[in-house]
């Protein structure tokens, strides 16, 4: 679809009769042409209900704001909905934090330059200098923003102030850093984090060889939304890949980094889509695999 025409109405609520009929008919009388719709209902008897609707927006017989306003009032408010419309246009500011490993940082800027990617990728900042010709290479943005235990709190406010223009995602790809509270607490659910899916068998360093010392048949990746509770995020997107006593070290370290590149990559997507619905401490993902 074409994203100059194209929006996305996201809605959450409790579960009742007429909500999809009710929603349709508004669109429909509005001038909008729904073209995809799915939804989900965590129960049927009393449960919540998810949708993700996009429609097209040309033939509007009003302008978006007196849509949201009518939509506010005559479909939101009585079923009192948690709802959202976005256009697809707008492009999610998105600023992405790298550490020193540079396989998840690189496939998000190769799809980002090829317009696989549907964000405005506005800095990459990283605690050292590894990546920088990389970035700069992809006509990005790189910030070096020094991390040391006696520097942690300074070095996240330098970082705040350089999303502070409207950042709308931020991707942690391989940054090797974790984020307090008080940083997660300006973007809730708008921080996507990937790790591998070893935890919590073998945290902290060097993973997969303790992971092949115990002979492990699968590897893979995880990435999740960061909350302030470390790695207890909201899971978006997970795969795996089948291994053996044959694969070294080695292999099983690139088998993970391909994982996570393209586990990531996919996250990244879906909420840049407005693919993704929370319900508690779950994600609702409208997306074809």
């Amino acid at each position: 679809m074409n994203p100059e025409t194209t929006a996305r109405l996201l809605i959450s609520c409790d579960d009742k009769a007429g909500i999809v009929a009710t929603v349709s008919n508004f669109l429909y009388h509005h001038g909008a042409n729904i073209t995809a719709l799915d939804q989900h209902s965590s129960d049927p008897e009393d449960g919540t209900f998810l949708m993700r609707l996009e429609f097209q927006t040309p033939h509007l017989k009003t302008s978006r704001s007196i849509l949201e306003q009518s939509f506010a009032e005559t479909v939101a408010r009585p079923y009192n909905m948690d709802w959202r419309i976005s256009y697809a246009a707008e492009r999610k500011r998105t600023a992405i934090l790298v550490s020193r490993q540079d396989h998840a940082l690189l496939e998000l800027l190769w799809r980002w330059s090829r317009g696989q990617l549907p964000i405005d990728v506005t800095h990459v900042i990283s605690n050292h200098q590894d990546t920088r010709a990389a970035v700069e290479s992809f006509g990005a943005s790189f910030h070096h923003v020094p991390v040391t235990p006696d520097n942690k709190a300074s070095a996240e406010q330098e970082i705040l102030e350089l999303l502070s223009d409207n950042t709308d995602l931020v991707v942690l790809a391989r940054y090797m850093q974790i984020l307090s509270a008080n940083f997660v607490s300006h973007y809730p659910h708008k921080i996507i984090n990937i790790h591998h899916s070893f935890l919590p068998a073998f945290i902290g360093a060097d993973p997969y060889r303790r992971a092949a010392e115990r002979g492990v048949k699968l590897i893979g990746a995880t990435a999740h939304y960061v909350t302030e509770d470390l790695d207890e995020g909201p899971i978006i997107e997970q795969d795996v890949k089948r291994v053996s006593h044959r694969h070294e070290v080695d292999e099983l370290k690139e088998f993970g980094r391909d994982i996570e590149r393209n586990v990531l990559a996919r996250a990244v997507r879906w909420h840049a889509e407005d693919r993704i619905l929370l319900h508690q401490n779950r994600t609702v993902v409208f997306a074809e695999w």
